[in-house]
């Protein structure tokens, strides 16, 4: 019986994140309400005070099931000193998250939402501090795979290793909210390998990315 309780709690948390993704993207970060995800789930505003603290818990828990995956795309590299082509998983993490946002309909609403429905008040101060420790670890992770492809000959001993890093997340963060802001304008997708092998390159010959 308690576990099936158990069940029950985590599929109505579900409903409450899957239906809070629907209603701000349908409205917006800052017009939503607690009662309206309740009633648009069909529960009581009591149901979602027993899973979340208030609506910025319930953002960042359903931010939370989208992001988390993709802040373990560079784990591997990271924690794998010996890997033999660190520029190339790093393409491949990059393209990973890129394409998902296209295929995955939830990633893509959530970051809709994240990028365009939501403004960073100070209210949403939880928020904007996960984003923060996202970004820092991010970087983290992506620097040492750069340095690590700088050790094996993958890219230049001048490599300016700092600036790299700041144009990689220029690229994949402003491909995603640009595609997301008018999907039809580029093929995402499509171009999305091209544009990656496009900044490898460019990390490779660009005089611009040396030191100092």
């Amino acid at each position: 019986m308690a576990r099936k309780t158990k069940e029950e709690s985590l599929e109505t948390r579900s409903l409450i994140l899957d239906t809070a993704e629907r209603v701000f993207a349908e409205q917006g970060v800052a017009r939503t309400s607690l009662a309206d995800i309740a009633t648009a789930a069909g529960l009581t505003r009591g149901a979602i005070y027993w899973h979340f603290k208030n609506k910025v818990d319930v953002f960042t828990a359903m931010v939370d099931r989208v992001s988390l995956p993709i802040e373990t795309l560079f784990a591997d590299v990271v924690d794998n000193p010996q890997h033999p082509d660190p520029l190339g998983e790093l393409r491949a993490a990059c393209l990973s998250i890129l394409q998902s946002l296209v295929r995955n309909e939830q990633r893509r609403r959530v970051f809709d939402v994240l990028y365009h429905k939501c403004e960073l008040t100070d209210d949403m101060g939880p928020v904007m501090q996960r984003q923060e420790e996202c970004l820092i670890d991010c970087t983290d992770r992506i620097r040492r795979i750069l340095l690590r492809a700088v050790e094996l000959g993958q890219l230049p001993a001048g490599l300016n290793i700092a600036r790299a890093d700041i144009m990689l997340h220029a690229l994949v963060s402003g491909l995603m909210g640009n595609w997301l802001f008018s999907p039809d304008s580029f093929d995402l997708e499509g171009e999305a390998g091209n544009l990656l092998d496009g900044y490898c390159e460019m990390l490779k010959s660009c005089p611009a990315m040396l030191r100092p």
